[in-house]
């Protein structure tokens, strides 16, 4: 396989690293075209964790940023130092990220998702002390996968390197411990996805389609 897009993301993208934190890479590759061909499809994705590591396939990655997946997403708006790898394919690909954008789709992952990180602090046994940083790490993301969601909603743009993360922070503290406060967070993120957008309704799937056709041409190996 050969990447064609990796960087930095996680808590070192957004702000949020301390002195213990992992340092995340995710990234896209392509497979070469001839095995797509065969009775088996070449591993759409390859996980690690020592280092901690994702890449994804070309077409997955395509069809995780065209319904909006936080994580997969921000791959495309991550701050030019963040990037270990760029190619021409992988700034093509930056170069069309708003295409694979859309209002419902948005509104579905992020708050989605936020609403996923406030279940499980909800859930949370308030006894068990060794569940306590869990918890504010899950805190953490709500108030981040919220104030991404809406920024993104409101501006369409993606702002993977948060403008307060102080603040997102001290929230999460707050949150850990008494997670019924983050019920007014949710309503209020509620109130302003149903305000009209910048989004389109749907997606743009031809410029992703034509960028994926470009990249099985650019991997198709000559034949012997």
């Amino acid at each position: 396989m050969r990447i064609l897009l990796s960087g930095i993301v996680g808590s070192t993208a957004y702000g949020l690293a301390h002195a213990g934190s992992d340092l995340d890479r995710l990234g896209l590759f392509a497979a070469p075209t001839e095995q797509f061909h065969g009775l088996h499809r070449p591993a759409e994705s390859h996980v690690t964790t020592a280092p901690d590591s994702t890449l994804h396939e070309a077409a997955k990655w395509c069809r995780l940023a065209l319904s909006c997946n936080p994580t997969a997403s921000e791959l495309v708006w991550l701050p030019a130092e963040l990037y270990d790898v760029r190619t021409p394919l992988g700034d093509e690909l930056i170069a069309i990220r708003r295409s694979f954008l859309s209002e419902q789709a948005v509104r579905n992952s992020y708050l989605g998702y936020a609403t996923g990180q406030f279940r499980k602090l909800s859930s949370r046994d308030p006894s068990d002390s060794r569940s306590r940083q869990r918890a504010a790490k899950h805190a953490r993301h709500l108030v981040r996968l919220v104030q991404q969601g809406l920024t993104l909603h409101e501006t369409g743009e993606v702002v993977v390197r948060l403008t307060d993360p102080v603040r997102v922070r001290e929230l999460g503290e707050r949150y850990a411990d008494r997670p019924h406060l983050a019920v007014d967070l949710l309503a209020d993120a509620e109130a302003r996805f149903d305000r009209p957008g910048v989004l389109p309704a749907a997606p743009d799937e031809a410029p992703a389609e034509s960028w994926l056709r470009r990249v099985r041409l650019a991997h198709l190996s000559p034949p012997v």
